[in-house]
C-alpha cells in the first residue's frame, strides 16, 4: 500500500529545551453543537498493514510530523483513506479500532487508540477489492503492524473493523515546531489533545496584534510576516469548537528549527 509521504527539515525537534507559556482555554460556543465531531457509535472499515522495516515511522507522512516515534506518536498511528482524511483537516484526530467478524483472525475483547498521522493514497489502477483498498468510497486504515497485530492475527492481512472517533489523551502541552526563514513562518502544531485536529490558528507577536496563519499541509500553519525578535503567542481553535490561548510560548530569541512547549486542551 502506497502512503503519501512527505517530509520537510523544519519539521524536525531542536535540542532547545521546552518553553513552558501561559495560556487561556475556554469551550466556545460551538463547542456543543460540534460535539457530533465525536462518533458515539462504531462504523464499519477495513484495516491492512505496513511492515517494521517501512520507512514511513522515520520521515512521517501527509500530517507534517516527522518522525512519528521521535515525536512520540510512536506506533499507535494510522494513514487514513480520502473519505476519512479529509484534505488533512483530520490530522491529529484519534480512532478507537476493533477487529470485527472474522474469528479466524481477530483477537477477542482488543482494540487499539490511534492517531491520524497519514493519508492512505487511492490507487485507481486498481478496484476496491483488490489493490484500491484506500479507493473511494472505502473507509481504510492502515497501520503499522505493531499496532494491527494487537487486535488480529498477521496473516488476516486486509481486515474487517469497527472504528469510532475519540477524545485524544497526550502527555504535556501542544507544541509548536517552528520552520520557515526570514518573513516565512511555518508552524507545526502537535501532541493536541481533546478532538486532536486543529481547525484554525493565529500567532501575536509582541509588536502585532493576533494575526491569523493559513494551514499549509497536513498540521503545518503558515504566514507571511515579519515576526522575529519578538515573544510569540498562539490562540488554535480544535475541530469541537475549543479555543486555546498560549500567550509568550516562544521568547523573543527564538530561532527556525526549534520546538515550545504550551499548555493543553482541558488542562
Amino acid at each position: 500500500m502506497l502512503l503519501l509521504s512527505l517530509l520537510v527539515a523544519f519539521t524536525l525537534f531542536s535540542p532547545t529545551p521546552f518553553v513552558h507559556s501561559h495560556y487561556n482555554w475556554s469551550p466556545s460556543s460551538s463547542s456543543t453543537s460540534s460535539s457530533s465531531n465525536f462518533q458515539s457509535e462504531w462504523r464499519p472499515a477495513r484495516a491492512t498493514y505496513y511492515a517494521a522495516a517501512d520507512p514511513r515511522d522515520v520521515v512521517g507522512g501527509a500530517c507534517g510530523y516527522g518522525d512519528l516515534e521521535r515525536n512520540g506518536y510512536g506506533k499507535a498511528t494510522a494513514g487514513l483513506s480520502t473519505v476519512l482524511f479529509d484534505k488533512g483537516q483530520i490530522c491529529g484526530a484519534c480512532y478507537e479500532v476493533r477487529c470485527v467478524e472474522d474469528l479466524r483472525w481477530c483477537i477477542p475483547g482488543t482494540s487499539i487508540i490511534v492517531t491520524a498521522t497519514n493519508f492512505c493514497a487511492p490507487n485507481y489502477g486498481f478496484d476496491l477489492d483488490g489493490g484500491g483498498h484506500c479507493n473511494p468510497p472505502n473507509a481504510h486504515f492502515v497501520l503499522p503492524i505493531e499496532a494491527f497485530e494487537k487486535i488480529a492475527i498477521w496473516k488476516a492481512s486486509n481486515m474487517p473493523i469497527q472504528y469510532r472517533r475519540i477524545k485524544c489523551r497526550k502527555e504535556g502541552g501542544v507544541r509548536f515546531t517552528i520552520g520557515g526563514s526570514g518573513i516565512f513562518l511555518s508552524v507545526l502544531i502537535s501532541n493536541v489533545a481533546g478532538s486532536g485536529d486543529i481547525v484554525a490558528a493565529k500567532v501575536k507577536g509582541s509588536r502585532t496584534g493576533w494575526l491569523p496563519m493559513g494551514r499549509n499541509w497536513g498540521q503545518n500553519w503558515h504566514i507571511n510576516a515579519d515576526l522575529k525578535n519578538q515573544p510569540l503567542s498562539f490562540e488554535m481553535t480544535s475541530g469541537d469548537g475549543a479555543t486555546l490561548t498560549s500567550f509568550n510560548v516562544a521568547p523573543k530569541n527564538w530561532n527556525f528549527g526549534q520546538t515550545f512547549e504550551g499548555k493543553q486542551f482541558g488542562s
